[in-house]
């Protein structure tokens, strides 16, 4: 009788796991499968399992084609399974192309004799996924918030960052999905970053390789009205919930096309751009809406300057600024009392309200 030994975290079972199973049972007459410990997972990968170890060799041990199913917990890193295997001396170790630790499983062979055989790379079955991914998955929200910024913006991106400087910025809803986005899109409310925390990844990297700032995907993961020190990296500085800006915010779509990249390097009074930072850090501190509004309001004289048109005024209305990097999209209105916010937003089809979001972590 042939035996065939193979080993892995198998932490979650998926299609591509099931097909290796099969190609290696076929190189001989008997598989034992081998799935690294709690103990082991926890020490070498630093993550805990997903699922109770005894369901897992419950699941692998119910599959036809493995004959065997044994725990590793061996300390060796890439060797979890040494002892059952000098114990079950088999006569090959299937291992995949991509294998980390060959020099440590070509010697472990060597000493009972047994061949290391690497399986090539076949036409998958199934849609390769790994475990991580699925993981993601799982933790990948349905919704997800937008957001409006008060002040520091552009102070987020690296190459304009300032030391001592704030970006002040908020979570709001209605939220997001993937099949429901009533919002337009592309217009200065981070919906790059909603994207991509809705379809499980990070969007800090990808919106910093666009030449652009971190604060959009930093804020709609963190969630809650916050304050962020400038620079390369988002870092919290202090947050709250924002309940006392209930009532009090609408959006005005300007119908201008909005387009943050083609404008990063444009000319701006970057010194303006910080007061409205510090003014609008204040302002989250002391939970006051009318700072915040002088905060608004000199975010909106750096964009004026910088050359975007006027936006309307409004009844009640204490401070507004174009969204995000502004030349379009969205527009924020903060105003005084919230009989004022709704007429304005009853006032026009492209005016509506919005609240902050924050989520309990």
């Amino acid at each position: 009788m042939k035996k065939v030994f193979i080993s892995g975290c198998y932490d979650i079972l998926h299609g591509g796991h099931i097909q290796f199973f099969k190609e290696a049972r076929a190189l001989g007459d008997h598989l034992t499968v081998c799935f690294a410990s709690d103990k082991v997972l926890w020490e070498h990968k630093k993550r805990r399992t997903s699922i109770p170890q005894d369901h897992k060799l419950a699941l692998i041990t119910a599959l036809d084609i493995v004959d065997q199913v044994v725990i590793g917990d061996c300390d060796e890193l890439g060797l979890d399974f040494k002892e059952h295997f000098l114990t079950i001396k088999p006569d090959i170790l299937a291992v995949t192309e991509d294998d980390q630790y060959e020099a440590q499983k070509r010697e472990l062979c060597a000493h009972v004799g047994a061949e290391y055989v690497k399986l090539p790379k076949t036409p998958p079955q199934f849609t390769p996924v790994s475990t991580s991914s699925i993981v993601r998955n799982i933790r990948t929200p349905a919704y997800a918030p937008l957001r409006v910024d008060f002040g520091g913006g552009w102070l987020d991106v690296p190459r304009y960052a300032r030391e001592g400087a704030f970006i002040v910025n908020c979570a709001i809803s209605p939220m997001v999905s993937l099949t429901n986005w009533d919002y337009e899109k592309k217009s200065g409310l981070g919906g790059s970053g909603a994207y991509a925390l809705l379809n499980g990844n990070d969007g800090i990297e990808s919106e910093l390789a666009l030449g652009v700032g971190w604060q959009d995907p930093a804020i709609i993961r963190e969630t809650g009205l916050c304050v962020w020190r400038s620079g390369d990296k988002p870092v919290l500085h202090f947050k709250r919930n924002g309940d006392f800006l209930r009532g009090h915010m609408a959006l005005h779509y300007t119908d201008i096309p909005h387009d943050t990249p083609a404008n990063a390097d444009n000319q701006r009074d970057y010194n303006l751009v910080e007061k409205a930072g510090q003014l609008a850090k204040e302002a989250v501190f002391e939970a006051s809406l009318v700072k915040l509004g002088e905060a608004v309001r000199t975010s909106y004289e750096a964009q004026i300057k910088e050359g975007m048109q006027e936006l309307p005024e409004a009844e009640g209305c204490i401070g507004r600024k174009y969204a995000g990097g502004g030349w379009g999209g969205y527009a924020l209105y903060l105003f005084e009392n919230t009989e004022d916010r709704d007429a304005f937003v009853c006032s026009a089809n492209n005016n509506r309200p919005i609240e902050p979001y924050i989520t309990i972590r």
